[in-house]
């Protein structure tokens, strides 16, 4: 468990599902405290009673329930997906749905990306400059933001690229952050908005 900012928690745990080290976060700097994306760290679900327990748990796509629930159980913590992504959760999951562009408990502003998935969404967070949560639609590899491989994009990788290229470019324009949580990947702390513009920029 490592402190990137004020507030703001990173830990990495092994899924097993997709045989990769995935990223979970936690923030207490909001009111009320909340999870992005969790799996349970090996500090265990108890170690953020002394923290701040975690009122609300936000997922940036369906596909990143993870541990949700053992947090739902344990804190109460309701858990959150786009309106689009509820259909996944078939047995017995406690998920509410929510809309784009709607501002969340802890101020937290859900931002339309859904060229991936219909519900894909980048969490923005107006802390510490400005925070940009993102689930699938970018990954960071060794240091380098990218997409997803072509083959988790369907039919027509190069249409999905675009758009998500286009949804970025938006939030760009739109909102001011300098850092980055990513599902995939390191997060990065100052400078990622000029990292996000220079990725895309490449057209890579």
């Amino acid at each position: 468990m490592k402190e990137l900012l004020p507030g703001i928690f990173h830990w990495k745990t092994f899924h097993e599902g997709i045989q990769a080290y995935v990223h979970s976060y936690y923030v207490n700097a909001t009111d009320p405290p909340l999870l992005i994306d969790p799996r349970v760290p090996p500090q265990g679900v108890g170690w953020f009673a002394a923290h701040g327990a975690p009122q609300h748990v936000y997922l940036t796509n369906r596909h990143h329930y993870r541990h949700s629930g053992r947090f739902a159980a344990h804190y109460g913590a309701r858990v959150w997906c786009h309106k689009a992504g509820l259909h996944e959760f078939t047995h017995g999951e406690q998920v509410e749905g929510f809309s784009h562009g709607r501002v969340l408990p802890g101020g937290v502003v859900a931002l339309k990306i859904a060229a991936l998935c219909p519900e894909e969404t980048a969490l923005y967070l107006p802390l510490h400059g400005g925070v940009l949560s993102v689930g699938d639609a970018i990954v960071r590899v060794r240091g380098r933001l990218g997409f997803v491989p072509d083959a988790y994009m369907g039919d027509d990788p190069e249409r999905v690229k675009r758009g998500l290229r286009k949804a970025f470019l938006k939030h760009l324009r739109e909102r001011e952050f300098d850092h980055l949580l990513l599902a995939h990947g390191a997060p990065w702390i100052g400078g990622a908005r000029a990292g996000l513009e220079k990725f895309l920029a490449a057209g890579e």
